[in-house]
């Protein structure tokens, strides 16, 4: 699904997009408050933070793989 994105590009878009809905939020008369920039930084800084830890490299076997592999190597065998 998002294998011609690097995970650096994926986070600098949702940190820009969480920028854009803080922006639109002052413009529409939201406080501007500590408690709310806390919040905010939060919401821009954790899931960026947690998908980049969690990026692998290279996809797990499906299932699908797995047997089609098999299924080739007994047939080579022989």
């Amino acid at each position: 699904m998002l294998k011609n994105i690097s995970p650096a590009r994926l986070a600098g878009f949702w940190a820009a997009a969480v920028i854009v809905m803080m922006s639109c939020g002052v413009v529409a008369g939201g406080a501007i408050t500590i408690g709310n920039a806390e919040l905010w930084l939060i919401a821009c800084v954790v899931p960026p933070a947690v998908m980049l830890l969690l990026w692998h490299g290279k996809s797990p076997v499906t299932a699908a793989e797995a047997l089609y592999s098999v299924t080739n190597q007994k047939e080579g065998r022989r």
